[in-house]
């Protein structure tokens, strides 16, 4: 795919620099507007408006859409009043309030300035909503029928009307706006013609409301398999609906959220190309100067147990292994709790559930893991390696607190991020880099309490 795109970029620079506009043309027609987009993203700007002004009306409407907010900015700035007005009018209304939202105030101005006073009333009308929410992503350009309607009366009307909403694959039964029923557009065209659409339609109807989140909509889209979800307000009349296209945007974004903040890194609307080492800078550094300060604690209780070191210095050698598989031991618990969290597996109600099942798997985990390092610690460390140190007793030692260490993870590992979701927070935070900081802490002192004990320093 990758070589693909190379041959029609330089295919596509070499029509422009021979002005073979009409060969152009010819080529972009034929593709796909999201393939016409990426090709446009790496081309030179300098002939962005060039080639985007050989698309027909309705691709270049479409490619638009698809184009990175820098690059929609750069063109709305060639765009005359009537090619930006011809572009906006062609946007169904999501998308124009997506460009809405993702352009600074100057270019704002002259989208609404250039659009039609009624695709200007639904922009302003989906604005209000707050963001991040059903009404904040759905559009008002849906197909929608009346009870009394016959078959026939309700193909003619889409006929006349279809061609400027989003979708027609299903269609909505509204009486005076409130939403009573659906029918797809199958079921339409084969039933009698006759017959009214009060009498075929689904009148068990699921929706969502205007102030549900989006992440909420995205995950029903993935349960019910909708092409397209009503959204109404609280006194049930439908006001848009969200399409299965936007609901797959919210998955990557929220997904790519998700992932970042589970890194330790501040989200970022911009593309990793798109975004320059300040950026970056800028979206790691809070998280690290956090972890960094949070990781004096394992200092501290270092220091604290300098005596027990000194006696046995041979338990040095066993910290970072220690350390080690306990922060992965509660990365693993973290994550899976995490992903269930996110997809609707798993409420607080099932934090018990949650704990007892990760306690079992602690166990497991604990006494093979310990099993396997007493092996390696007498056979490689103190038989291959000759370090006559390593008693049964340094080994036990090890063992023991690896087991325990493994524990206490998966416990802090399930239970946190759970928490987090109970009190409002984003259980992502409580992933990988924050979840490892505190069972460093926890494991070293399980280790130097188990050798104080056991060991008698």
């Amino acid at each position: 795919m990758a070589e693909t795109t190379v041959t029609i970029e330089s295919t596509l620079a070499a029509l422009v620099a021979g002005k073979r506009y009409a060969t152009l043309r010819d080529i972009l027609i034929t593709m796909n507007p999201s393939d016409v987009a990426a090709v446009f993203e790496d081309l030179d700007e300098s002939v962005l408006p060039l080639l985007f002004r050989l698309l027909p009306k309705e691709l270049a409407a479409e490619t638009f859409v698809e184009m990175e907010p820098e690059s929609q900015e750069l063109l709305i700035h060639g765009f005359s009043d009537a090619e930006l007005k011809e572009v906006v009018d062609e946007l169904y209304v999501d998308d124009a309030v997506d460009l809405v939202e993702e352009m600074p105030t100057n270019v704002v101005k002259r989208i609404l300035r250039s659009a039609d006073p009624e695709m200007r009333r639904m922009i302003n009308e989906i604005l209000r909503y707050p963001e991040d929410s059903a009404g904040s992503i759905m559009t008002t350009e849906f197909a929608s029928l009346r009870p009394q309607m016959t078959v026939e009366e309700a193909i003619k009307r889409i006929r006349r009307t279809g061609v400027d909403k989003e979708t027609i694959n299903t269609c909505y039964v509204t009486d005076r706006g409130e939403l009573i029923g659906a029918l797809s557009l199958r079921t339409l065209i084969l039933s009698d013609p006759e017959k009214t659409i009060e009498e075929i339609m689904e009148p068990h109807v699921i929706s969502v409301t205007t102030t549900e989140d989006q992440e909420t909509v995205a995950q029903m889209f993935s349960k019910y398999n909708f092409n397209a979800m009503p959204v109404v307000d609280t006194e049930n009349r439908l006001v848009g609906i969200v399409t299965v296209d936007d609901a797959i945007d919210v998955m990557q974004e929220e997904a790519t959220e998700d992932i970042e903040k589970m890194a330790a890194i501040m989200p970022s609307e911009k593309t990793y190309l798109r975004s320059n080492a300040w950026d970056l800078f800028k979206h790691r550094i809070p998280w690290l100067m956090l972890l960094m300060v949070s990781a004096t604690f394992t200092g501290l209780i270092i220091t604290n147990f300098e005596n027990a070191l000194a006696a046995q210095v041979v338990l040095t050698a066993f910290i970072p292994m220690l350390m080690d598989t306990g922060g992965n031991s509660g990365s693993q618990a973290s994550v899976s709790v995490i992903r269930a969290l996110s997809l609707g597996e798993l409420e607080f109600t099932d934090l018990v559930q949650v704990i007892w099942k990760e306690i079992q798997t602690a166990v497991l985990c604990g006494v093979s893991l310990a099993a396997a390092c007493f092996c390696k610690i007498m056979l490689v460390d103190r038989l291959i390696m000759g370090n006559t140190d390593i008693t049964v007793l340094v080994a036990a030692v090890v063992c023991i607190t690896m087991a325990l260490t493994v524990l206490v993870a998966k416990f802090i590992g399930c239970s946190l991020p759970m928490i987090a979701k109970k009190l409002g927070f984003d259980p992502a935070v409580m992933a990988s880099p924050f979840i490892t900081t505190i069972v460093d802490a926890l494991s070293l002192l399980v280790y130097f309490g188990i050798a104080t004990a056991l060991l008698k320093i």
